[in-house]
C-alpha cells in the first residue's frame, strides 16, 4: 500500500487521540496515525489490553513520536497524573478499529480502562470506525449502540462488505486507512470559516455517447475538483460535488452527485445553483456532442466515418444569466476555469468577462490533465496572479482562501450597510 502525505489542513497542529481496540484489523491504525502525524497533528495512541496483544506500542511510537498509552495505572505515563489529560486536551477522539465490545462500553458510558475513560471524559468529536465479523455487526444489540452514538452526534466510518479475517464476506471490515483520515479531516474542519457557507463544486469529464459502446470525452481526471471539494469541506463548508465519470474516492462528508452528459451536468448544477453561496466549475464540459446517438454499435466499414456534432449548453452562462435579475449581494461566487493551450491570460480574461465570473483559475493543457500537480494563474477584475507550479491540494487550498477573502468582505460590506 503507498502511503501519502496528506497536505496541511484542518488537522495541522491539533490534538488527535487514537484509540486502538482488540480487532486483527487493528494493523492498520498504524497507516491512520502515519497519515495524521504527516499532516502534522499530535497524535496520542491508546491501546485496550487485547490490541496491544496484536500490535505492539513501540510501533505507535515509532510512527508518532509519543508516548503510547496501554494502561490508566501506570504512574510513568502520560495519564499518570492525570486519567483524564488527554479527554480534555483531544480536538477529536477516533476509535479505529472499534471492536463490538468497545462500541457498547462507549454507549453505555462505561470507564473502565484508559480509552472508556478519555471518552466518557472528553467533549472532543468522536469518530468511530467498527470492524467485527459481520453477525455482531447485524446483531440488534451492536446497533442499538450504533444508533446511541449516532444520536449522541458520533461520525461513523464503515464498515466496509468483504471478505474477513475468518474467511467470512460480509459487512464488517474496517475502512481502508485514507478514508478515515479524511472522515478526521472533515470532522476537524465543520467549525471552519466556510462554516453555514454551501458550496457547490464540478468536476471531471463528460461522457458523448456515440453508440452503446463508445463516447467522446478529455483526459480530465477530476483531481482537481476532487481537491477543491475537500479544500471547501475542510473550511466548514456543506459542499455538493457534481462530478463526471472518474476513478476517484468520493470524498468524506460531501454529497455527490454523479452525472455523465454535459447535459445532465448542466441540469444538476442550475437546480442547485441559487441555494449555494459559491459555484467553482472545475469540470471539463464537453462542448460539442453528437448530433445523432446510433441506438446499435456503429460497425466498422471500408470508408471513413463522419461525425456531425452540436453544441453543448454553455453551464457557466446559463447561470450568468439567470443571476441578473438576483441582487448582487445573494449572488453565489463564481469560479471557472480555463485550460488553454495558447494566450493563457488574454483568454481567461475573455472568460471571465463574458461568464459574469468573480475568479478564472487559467491551467495550460494539456501538461496539467491527469497530473497531481499543476501551474495556474488567478485572473480576476482586480489583476492577475500567477500561482506557480504546485500540488492541485495546494491549488485548491489557494482557491478556498480566495473564496473565504472574498465572502468575508462581502458578509462585512452587507453589515456596514
Amino acid at each position: 500500500m503507498t502511503v501519502t502525505t496528506l497536505p496541511p489542513g484542518p488537522s495541522s497542529g491539533r490534538r488527535i487521540v487514537l484509540g486502538v481496540t482488540g480487532s486483527i484489523a487493528a494493523y492498520k491504525a498504524l497507516s491512520v496515525a502515519s497519515r495524521l502525524t504527516q499532516a502534522g497533528a499530535v497524535v496520542d495512541v491508546i491501546l485496550t489490553a487485547a490490541a496491544a496483544e496484536i500490535v505492539r506500542p513501540l510501533a505507535f511510537q515509532a510512527l508518532t513520536h509519543r508516548p503510547v498509552i496501554t494502561s490508566l495505572w501506570d504512574p510513568t505515563g502520560p495519564l499518570g497524573m492525570d486519567h483524564i489529560a488527554l479527554a480534555h486536551a483531544a480536538d477529536v477522539l477516533v476509535v479505529a478499529p472499534a471492536t463490538a465490545d468497545v462500541i457498547a462500553r462507549l454507549a453505555l458510558g462505561l470507564a473502565d480502562d484508559a480509552l472508556t475513560t478519555t471518552a466518557l471524559a472528553t467533549r472532543a468529536p468522536l469518530v468511530i470506525a467498527p470492524a467485527m465479523e459481520p453477525d455482531m455487526w447485524s446483531h440488534p444489540a451492536t446497533q442499538g449502540h450504533i444508533a446511541t452514538l449516532l444520536g449522541r452526534g458520533a461520525t461513523l466510518v464503515g464498515p466496509l462488505d468483504g471478505r474477513m479475517a475468518s474467511g467470512k464476506d460480509g459487512l464488517g471490515r474496517l475502512a481502508e486507512p485514507d478514508e478515515i483520515v479524511d472522515w478526521i479531516r472533515a470532522v476537524l474542519g465543520r467549525p471552519g470559516p466556510l462554516a453555514a457557507r454551501r458550496v457547490l463544486v464540478t468536476a471531471g469529464p463528460t461522457f458523448e455517447s456515440l453508440d452503446p459502446v463508445r463516447y467522446l470525452t478529455n483526459h480530465s481526471s477530476g483531481r482537481m475538483g476532487y481537491a477543491v471539494a475537500r479544500a471547501a469541506r475542510d473550511a466548514g463548508a456543506a459542499v455538493t460535488l457534481v462530478t463526471g465519470p472518474v476513478a476517484l474516492a468520493p470524498p468524506a462528508a460531501v454529497s455527490v452527485v454523479p452525472v455523465e452528459t454535459a447535459v445532465e451536468m448542466r441540469d444538476a448544477v442550475l437546480s442547485r445553483a441559487a441555494d449555494a453561496d459559491a459555484i467553482i466549475m472545475t469540470a471539463a464540459v464537453a462542448d460539442y456532442r453528437p448530433a445523432e446517438v446510433s441506438p446499435t454499435k456503429i460497425k466498422k466499414g471500408e470508408s471513413d466515418v463522419v461525425l456531425t456534432l452540436t453544441s453543448n449548453p454553455d453551464i457557466l452562462r446559463e447561470i450568468d444569466a439567470r443571476m441578473r435579475d438576483v441582487p448582487p449581494e445573494r449572488r453565489p461566487m463564481r469560479v471557472g476555469f480555463a485550460a488553454e493551450t495558447d494566450d493563457l491570460v488574454a483568454n481567461a480574461q475573455v472568460k471571465l468577462a463574458a461568464k459574469g465570473l468573480d475568479l478564472v483559475v487559467a491551467n495550460p493543457v494539456p501538461a496539467t490533465f491527469g497530473s497531481t500537480r499543476g501551474t495556474v494563474t488567478f485572473v480576476t477584475t482586480e489583476g492577475v496572479r500567477e500561482l506557480g507550479e504546485r500540488t492541485k491540494d495546494a491549488i485548491a487550498a489557494e482557491i478556498v482562501g480566495w473564496l473565504e477573502a472574498r465572502l468575508a468582505s462581502h458578509a462585512s460590506r452587507d453589515g456596514a450597510s
